[in-house]
């Protein structure tokens, strides 16, 4: 009976009626969502968006990667999406005579395009509601250990059910912190291949300073083409194989856009976290986000003092740094808008109403009038476990010769062998000689002594010594002398067996030292503050995720009673790298008093922002050639000028980068790939007046495939809506 009414309660949170102010719409329910849609310009239907009897916009979307979305933009299966989600594929088919990643590359046919080994992109076929089979066997008396236990059990029965005899995988999600299940019916292509990308200079022209900030001026995309065999499956990569033919595929418009257009964004966010309590928020701006971008800061200036030097370095590093820079800037972002928005206060506020209205009947303060206690009282052990946790992540293991050098050494060689355990060396040191070389192929040892002297000095001096395992503690002293120990600890390594940051020598002890010999490397200085930290780090881990699963079973409980205290409140589940809608419109908007943003950019602005040097902001001289004699074709707006991004009032998150933007009649009109820096916080708490999704316009990508790559190849098989 309870399990029927929470569901009741569910469907009625969803299907309330909606407003466009936030929210991460399950396409399958996008019926309900049509009407408000619709009164702000949608010219189409959810049938158009959604789908399983027909084809609809979701078979033109796709999971690209691991976690970027990509979209279908041709009846030959290109792909269009961001030049970051892309960058580390195009990185590892760049070498300095064919630096793809600088200097872009362009297929003139398909003979041209180059296979991306491990690249993959995932399409939904289809999704369903399973929360009645999944919680089948599941009632409130269950310990929170044994649920889980049920429930994936349940999950594994469920999924080889819907998948037997196909070779389609699938995947069950929960929603509302396990309230309801979804279900994700899913087909993976393996072939996939790079057909175009900008340069650099264009692609991620303003770097990490214009990441997360507007106005921008990326061409933020890449190109790409999906395979299949000589049927349409998918398949692995062969030379046999053809263009696929898709289901659906997006026009393209450059009839313009005007503010408060209708914008629709179809893809697969990854992560927000709205339910959270005051303490959950706390920790986020106030714990986690202030450790992670100071040690991520230190890293940072390491790689780009060597980058700005050798161009060898800075292919070689690019990846690296785009994927340390980008949480980064946007925890930076995330906190100063949690800040602002007072969002701990509202919490706090949102929190006290909830007890009231607990308070108002017996039968709510049996059920619910502990819940909000017993919830502080685990953030405040939680809290500490994120302290400890954030510092050893990303100080101790910042350095990439611990993790990528000694942590697989410890794990691989010495253990065993202080274990005893020979056989088990032998057979693990081809294992760890194979991935050493791979690391050492794209490692540079004066980036990584800056970042280890500085990133060892700010834990020892900045972390609470109580969070310092004790044997560590001679180490707790004042800042100039702990970097001076550093970096004798440092220079040791070279001279000290395993020899750690003198590959040559590393390599010769790994394939000939004795067992007895390792064994005794593991009472080296540095293997010794390893080993304390890491043993630390697996204790504080066990704890948090012990306190993570307490938290989740009362978010679980909190959210139902959510729902059954404001009935007439809109709950979009929370993103979960599943595939969601999100609408809205064009839209400026104001960040701080006295200043107003335009809803979109230009290329004038790129000009205007050129400074040859700084790397980040030198302009390819052919994109200028371009805009002096004002080449700009089909692709310029009214004004006469050549439109490169525009901002929306879409909600989006991480993963939702590459997201197909689509105008009113379901056509494409831009690329998401950022969020504005002001309202990074969305995660967590969005707020329509200074929350805005960022997106390259459509005219700009078009025009730099025609114009200044005259990859008319291209433009000819995309069906373009002038």
């Amino acid at each position: 009976m309870r399990k029927s009414i929470l569901l009741t309660l569910l469907f009625a949170a969803i299907f309330s009626i909606v407003r466009a102010d936030g929210g991460m719409w399950l396409p399958l329910f996008l019926n309900y969502n049509e009407a408000e849609m619709q009164s702000l310009g949608f010219k189409l239907t959810a049938e158009d968006v959604y789908s399983v009897n027909h084809h609809s916009m979701k078979d033109a979307v796709m999971l690209f990667g691991g976690g970027c979305t990509g979209e279908l933009i041709s009846s030959q299966g290109l792909v269009l999406t961001n030049h970051h989600c892309g960058y580390s594929y195009v990185q590892s088919h760049s070498t300095m005579e064919q630096n793809h990643l600088q200097n872009g590359f362009w297929a003139k046919d398909k003979s041209e395009e180059i296979p991306m080994k491990g690249l993959t992109v995932t399409f939904l076929v289809y999704m369903k509601d399973v929360t009645e089979q999944v919680l089948e066997d599941v009632n409130d008396d269950i310990e929170e250990a044994e649920r889980a236990i049920m429930v994936k059990n349940s999950i594994e029965k469920v999924i080889k059910e819907a998948t037997k005899g196909t070779h389609y995988k699938a995947t069950i999600k929960p929603f509302y912190y396990g309230n309801q299940y979804f279900m994700f019916v899913t087909e993976t292509y393996s072939d996939v291949r790079l057909v175009g990308v900008p340069p650099e200079s264009i692609g991620k022209f303003g770097g990490d300073s214009d990441n997360w900030m507007w106005p921008r001026h990326t061409g933020d995309f890449s190109l790409w083409r999906i395979y299949t065999d000589k049927d349409g499956n998918p398949a692995q990569y062969s030379s046999d194989n053809i263009p696929m033919k898709p289901k659906k595929y997006f026009p393209i418009s450059i009839k313009g856009i005007e503010e408060n257009d209708f914008t629709l964004v179809f893809g697969y966010p990854g992560t927000t976290q709205q339910f959270l309590l005051s303490d959950g928020v706390d920790v986020v701006a106030n714990v986690q986000n202030p450790i992670a971008i100071d040690a991520r800061t230190i890293r940072l200036d390491a790689m780009k003092r060597q980058m700005n030097l050798d161009p060898r370095i800075r292919l070689m590093y690019s990846a690296k740094a785009n994927s340390i820079s980008n949480g980064w800037k946007k925890w930076q972002g995330e906190s100063k808008g949690i800040r602002e928005c007072n969002v701990i206060a509202k919490k706090q506020a949102q929190e006290a109403d909830f007890q009231q209205w607990v308070n108002t009947t017996a039968e709510r303060q049996k059920e619910y009038g502990n819940l909000l206690d017993d919830m502080h009282r685990v953030y405040a052990r939680y809290s500490e476990h994120v302290n400890a946790s954030t510092f050893i992540n990303e100080c101790i293991f910042g350095p990439e010769i611990i993790s990528n050098v000694l942590h697989p050494y410890y794990r691989l060689l010495a253990y065993p062998a202080m274990q005893g355990e020979n056989g088990i060396v032998e057979n693990n040191r081809e294992k760890l000689l194979q991935s050493n070389q791979s690391f050492r192929n794209s490692y540079c040892p004066a980036i990584d002594k800056e970042a280890f002297v500085e990133l060892f000095t700010y834990y020892f001096t900045k972390e609470k010594k109580e969070l310092i395992p004790a044997e560590l503690h001679k180490y707790v002293l004042d800042e100039a002398t702990v970097r001076q120990m550093m970096t004798d600890l440092w220079d040791k390594q070279a001279t000290t067996a395993p020899y750690l940051t003198d590959n040559d020598k590393f390599t010769q002890f790994v394939k000939k030292a004795k067992p007895s010999q390792i064994a005794k490397t593991a009472n080296s200085e540095l293997a010794k503050i390893y080993r304390a930290v890491y043993d630390q780090y697996v204790q504080v881990r066990n704890q948090y995720s012990v306190e993570h699963s307490q938290l989740n079973g009362y978010y679980r409980t909190y959210v139902k009673a959510l729902m059954e205290k404001d009935t007439a409140r809109v709950f979009y589940p929370d993103a979960n790298l599943t595939l969601r809608v999100t609408y809205g419109q064009v839209k400026g908007f104001e960040p701080a008093d006295g200043v107003q943003y335009n809803y979109y950019t230009t290329l004038d602005g790129i000009i205007q922002k050129e400074d040859p040097d700084v790397y980040d902001y030198k302009v390819d001289p052919k994109l200028k050639q371009l805009w002096e004699t004002k080449d700009y074709g089909r692709y310029a707006n009214k004004n006469g000028e050549l439109p490169v991004a525009f901002i929306a009032s879409n909600h989006t998150t991480g993963g939702n980068s590459g997201s197909p933007v689509i105008n009113a009649n379901g056509e494409l009109i831009g690329t998401n790939f950022d969020r504005v820096w002001e309202g990074t916080m969305s995660d967590i708490n969005y707020d329509v007046s200074r929350c805005r999704n960022i997106s390259l316009d459509a005219r700009y990508f078009l025009f730099i495939v025609d114009k200044f790559a005259n990859a008319h190849n291209l433009i000819e098989e995309m069906d373009i809506v002038e």
